[in-house]
């Protein structure tokens, strides 16, 4: 089970969007921007690798509600990095087909490689300014939560 320090917004019936982020000004940015677009999948948030495992794990069957539409991964956490959560969902029958999009500030060729060499889905580098951040949001709700057909969608 996720531990109490998990982040979760709204009630709306639809699948989360899973963020794996220990910087809370990171978090806090892009639950702003997620505001801003009006958003309307839950945010629930994940402030270390462990956490995440936790929550792979307490969502193992495709139909249960908490397996999310997408997952924004920080490569650089605590506890556990993002690569080895990565690795550890890619491990799991529904979790490999969650799609997962890195949103790091790392740009190294090595992390990039271990990624998609994972199966991550797509990989962004964190924009520090918020306008940019906001933009970015706003791209990763136009595809991966509008126009993207998800897994797990009743027919």
């Amino acid at each position: 089970m996720v531990n109490s320090s998990a982040y979760r917004a709204g009630s709306s019936g639809l699948r989360p969007i899973l963020m794996v982020e220990d910087n809370e000004m990171d978090l806090d940015l892009c639950i702003q921007a997620f505001k801003e677009h009006a958003i309307a999948n839950p945010l629930v948030a994940c402030r270390d690798g462990e956490e995440a495992l936790q929550y792979i794990d307490a969502h193992p069957d495709a139909d249960d509600a908490g397996v999310p539409v997408i997952v924004l991964l920080d490569l650089r956490l605590p506890k556990v990095d993002g690569i080895d959560v990565l690795r550890y969902a890619r491990q799991h029958p529904v979790w490999q087909q969650v799609p997962f999009i890195v949103l790091t500030t790392s740009r190294q060729n090595s992390d990039i490689d271990a990624a998609y060499r994972l199966g991550v889905n797509s990989y962004i580098v964190k924009p520090v300014d918020f306008v940019e951040f906001t933009e970015v949001a706003k791209r990763i709700e136009m595809y991966w939560v509008l126009t993207n057909v998800p897994p797990f969608v009743d027919p």
